[in-house]
Formats: C-alpha cells, sequence, structure tokens
C-alpha cells in the first residue's frame, strides 16, 4: 500500500481527477439508491401509520388505474361489512372528486357587478365522509374551530335524504388561505365553473353556501394541494348522485381490530360483498415498489453509463501509470518480486484511487441528495414533516462501498496484466 501511496503522490494531478471522476459517478447512483430507499422506506411508515389495513373499491378499479368507479351503497356497507366480518373495527365510505369553490369577497363583487381582474372561481379536490365513522384511520387535524358538529350523516337520514342537511365544510389551511377566509365564513361549492355563456352570478345562484366549521392542516392521504372536507351524502347531492338506488362513494376504507389478519379478512369480505375489490396495505406497498423500481432501473441505467465511464477513465491513467514506471517495476522484478506482486501493487493503486473518490463522492451525494429532498418536498405540498424522499440507510452505503470496490478492481485488470508483462531486460537497457 505505501508504494500505491508514493504512485498516488507523485501524480497528484492526474490522481484527483481520476478520484473526482469516479467520486462524480458513484455519487450520482448513491443518490439513486437513496432516492429510491427513502420513498419505499417513507412510504411503508406512513401506510402503516394511516390505521388503513384495507381499501374495498368498485371491481373495476385497479391500484394503478386513474379513476376510480363508484361503490354503491356506501352508507349501508359502512354497518354492513363490520357486522359481516367481526375483525372489522371500522369501515368508512369516502367520496373523492373535485368541486368549484367561491368566496363571499368574490360573491359581493359580482352583485355589485365590479369583480376585480383575475379574481375567478377556486377548483379544488374534495372529501365527502362520515366525519363522526373514521375511528382508527388518520384523518386530517383540525388546527382551528370545532369541526364537525353532528355524528353521522344526518341530510342521509336512512337513505331518505330529506335529513337536515348541516352545510358545515372543513377547508385544509391551503385552500383556506387561497379563498381568503377563516371559520366561520361562508364559501360556496358546486360541482362545476360556468360552462360557456354562463356568468358568475348565475353560478353563486345554484352553488351551495357552506358554513366553515374548522381549518385542518395538511393531509397527505389525498394527493391534492388543496382540499375540503364535508359530510358524503351532501357532497353527493353536490354532484347529483344523493339517491338510495345508488348511495356511492369512491373508496371504503378498513381498518382492523388485528390487522395481522388482513389477508384472511380481504378473502372474507370479497366473498360476502362479490361487488367489491379489497386491496390490503401489501397490494398498495407492492404497488408503490413496483412503480419505485420502474424509475430506479431507468436511474440504474444512467447510473451504469457514469460507472462504466469512470472505470475506463481509471483503466486509461492507470495504463499511463504503468507506463511512466515501467523502468520501476521491471527493477522490482529483477530483484526478486513476483508478477503476482508487481501486479498487487496496480490493484492497490486502483482500490487507493476508487477509495478517494468515495471520500469525495459521499458527501457529494449527501448534499445532492438532502437539496433534492427539500425541492421535492416543496414540490409535494401536504406530506407530514416525517416524510423524506432520501435514505441514507445500511443499504445504501454498502451499495456505494461495493461500487468502489468493483471500479478499483475492474479498472486494475488490464494495468495489471500490462504490469506482469512487461519484459524486464528490455526496460532495464531501455536509456
Amino acid at each position: 500500500m505505501r508504494y500505491a501511496l508514493d504512485a498516488i503522490r507523485r501524480r497528484p494531478g492526474r490522481s484527483a481527477l481520476t478520484a473526482l471522476g469516479i467520486g462524480l459517478a458513484v455519487g450520482l447512483v448513491v443518490i439513486l439508491l437513496a432516492i429510491s430507499a427513502g420513498i419505499q422506506t417513507s412510504s411503508s411508515e406512513l401506510a402503516t401509520a394511516s390505521g388503513v389495513d384495507l381499501i374495498a373499491a368498485s371491481p373495476n378499479t385497479t391500484l394503478i388505474g386513474n379513476s376510480l368507479p363508484p361503490v354503491d351503497h356506501a352508507h349501508a356497507l359502512a354497518s354492513e361489512i363490520p357486522a359481516a366480518i367481526p375483525n372489522v373495527a371500522v369501515a368508512s365510505p369516502w367520496l373523492i372528486g373535485d368541486l368549484v369553490y367561491g368566496n363571499a369577497s368574490l360573491y359581493a363583487d359580482v352583485n355589485s357587478s365590479a369583480v376585480p381582474g383575475g379574481w375567478s372561481l377556486t377548483e379544488s379536490g374534495s372529501v365527502g365522509w362520515i366525519p363522526s365513522d373514521n375511528s382508527g384511520i388518520q384523518t386530517p387535524d383540525i388546527t382551528n374551530g370545532s369541526g364537525f358538529t353532528a355524528p353521522g350523516d344526518p341530510h342521509y337520514a336512512n337513505g331518505t335524504y330529506r335529513g337536515p342537511a348541516t352545510h358545515e365544510i372543513v377547508l385544509d389551511q391551503g385552500l383556506a388561505s387561497v379563498l381568503g377566509v377563516t371559520v366561520g365564513s361562508i364559501v360556496w361549492a358546486a360541482p362545476a365553473a360556468p360552462g360557456p355563456g354562463g356568468t358568475l352570478a348565475g353560478w353563486y345562484q345554484n352553488a351551495t353556501p357552506f358554513r366553515i366549521v374548522g381549518v385542518s392542516g395538511p393531509f397527505w392521504l389525498v394527493p391534492s394541494a388543496l382540499l375540503g372536507f364535508l359530510y358524503l351524502s351532501e357532497m353527493q347531492e353536490l354532484e347529483g348522485g344523493a339517491s338510495s338506488s345508488t348511495d356511492y362513494a369512491s373508496l371504503i376504507l378498513i381498518h382492523l381490530t388485528d390487522p395481522t389478519q388482513a389477508s384472511a379478512d380481504q378473502t372474507k369480505i370479497e366473498v360476502h360483498f362479490p361487488d367489491l375489490t379489497v386491496f390490503t396495505l401489501a397490494d398498495i406497498l407492492g404497488e408503490i415498489q413496483h412503480v419505485v423500481n420502474l424509475y430506479r432501473t431507468f436511474g440504474v441505467l444512467i447510473g451504469a453509463i457514469g460507472l462504466v465511464v469512470a472505470a475506463l477513465f481509471a483503466t486509461t491513467v492507470l495504463q499511463m501509470s504503468v507506463d511512466d514506471r515501467s523502468r520501476e517495476l521491471a527493477l522490482l522484478r529483477a530483484i526478486g518480486y513476483s508478477r503476482a506482486r508487481v501486479a498487487l501493487f496496480v490493484v492497490e493503486e486502483s482500490v487507493l484511487l476508487a477509495g478517494f473518490g468515495f471520500a469525495i463522492g459521499l458527501p457529494i451525494a449527501y448534499a445532492g441528495a438532502y437539496g433534492l429532498n427539500l425541492i421535492l418536498l416543496r414540490l409535494v405540498p401536504g406530506l407530514p414533516t416525517s416524510f423524506a424522499f432520501v435514505s441514507f440507510d445500511p443499504g445504501v452505503i454498502l451499495a456505494g462501498i461495493g461500487l468502489i470496490v468493483a471500479i478499483g478492481l475492474v479498472a486494475a485488470v488490464a494495468p495489471a496484466a500490462r504490469a506482469m508483462q512487461l519484459p524486464v531486460a528490455e526496460e532495464l537497457r531501455a536509456p
């Protein structure tokens, strides 16, 4: 190793560039591995913490699809599923869609025919649910206000849809900020913005006013930057689907008393309710892993190109080093060093250069991954503070070390062979 260090010190510029090239290539791959590890780990932790052990959907739903065909008779399923499957603690129907919101300021300006330029309605993701029937399932934290006041879903009224409408709504902080409203304010909601030829005044006449009873923090379970939450029956009515014959939701979120029995309960639910498709937490995490693996494959291909270039660069530099020291190596052979020992000197130099590259590349990878994590967290709102897009777990570090050793060994093959085959007599006679 002392001989290898001496060889590197004698050519500091060339050695530094070689180590930097190796470090950048390995750092790129380490970043890609850290991202895949971070997304996988954080997704698993969030899914487990959500309290959702099973998700029931319509038979035409897939985990990779963008649409959620309706699940009929949603209110009834909230009680029928726990009654049929004793291990089901809660079956909570959620209707997920988009609504258009308008605030009182815009309403007042519409009536005075003086709408400021650039003012318009706001389209936002919305959730209709039964607020009191989500025990054990993670729901958004109310940061201001008392939240929903009525238990159950009063307007549903056992399927008649003739019960009192609460006209209560909870907005997340993002939507409340965009609309410029607080607890106690009134917002208007409708399923769509004014169509061709429509007016804001006409939209407000047909929209439904809601009183804000709470402002919540961001909610990662529904991937939307702006969210509104209201009673299931009232959202169904807004969308025009409030009837005992449909009574639809998008999903049924199921919390189990004993989550270790999820697979068995999945089968039982599908047997008792053949119109449902049920996914376990493992199914969801498996789909997330599939997506992560797909992106990681492309990343590894890009990283592999960088590693090949780094290995070729290191090979070229080591070949030059062997040629520069050919007389020294021949002298070592002449005084009794074996071919294998001379080749080992070259391998040691290569591995040492790769090690210096790792020492350069790991801090670069960490700093780059940390910066990328901050950027992604800003681009994806609603994630909890514990979520991280990158993770430098032991597996990532070991993978980086393995890559460094591989580069060092591969880059040394041709130069070591060259050193072993040097003609001793000719090199010693050379001027």
